[in-house]
């Protein structure tokens, strides 16, 4: 049995990324990867840090694949896979505009950034859950998840990453200042 070597574009792929790894109000985590859905892939979990709650407003995962003979229906030899999950306030539930304003504020983020890439597929779903009996302190909370794939113009995808890290906060209504002062901004 003969090893393979890493294809270099590969390589770069995942050195931009790790570089991008740095938004201060995110974390970011190695997980395994889907591996039957490419020869080359790598994954990371991603959530949002912050010191007034218990747990993360926004999280979502990253997975890198990679064909060096490309797959059908990418038009490339990488695809981005992204997925994220992020509360949102609950009286933007009745807003009919929301999903299509999340799925614009994706290709906002990755133009911003720089992020080149086409072909991009996703979904957006809403989740309206209301608290009842004890649990009526809680009220109304609202989540979204946005699932996007996305093909690459190049293999530096470090400014994907970013994009997505900024969009999972500017979804959760995370903002820099936030962070810095370490109170929520109404």
């Amino acid at each position: 049995m003969s090893e393979t070597a890493v294809p270099a574009d590969f390589v770069t792929a995942l050195l931009s990324v790790r570089d991008a790894a740095q938004h201060p109000l995110m974390e970011y985590e190695e997980i395994p990867a889907p591996t039957r859905l490419s020869p080359w892939n790598a994954a990371l979990t991603l959530r949002t840090r912050e010191e007034n709650y218990a747990q993360p407003r926004s999280t979502g995962r990253f997975v890198i694949l990679h064909d060096p003979h490309t797959q059908p229906g990418w038009n490339g030899t990488f695809r981005v896979v992204a997925h994220m999950r992020s509360q949102i306030d609950a009286e933007m539930c009745n807003d009919p505009l929301l999903s299509e304003a999340i799925w614009h504020w994706a290709h906002d983020c990755l133009e911003e950034a720089g992020a080149g890439y086409h072909d991009i597929t996703g979904t957006v779903t809403r989740e309206i859950s209301e608290s009842f009996g004890g649990l009526d302190l809680r009220g109304a909370t609202l989540h979204v998840e946005l699932r996007a794939s996305w093909t690459p113009y190049t293999a530096y995808l470090g400014e994907h990453l970013s994009a997505w890290s900024e969009l999972m906060c500017r979804t959760a209504g995370i903002t820099a200042a936030q962070h810095i002062i370490g109170v929520p901004l109404s």
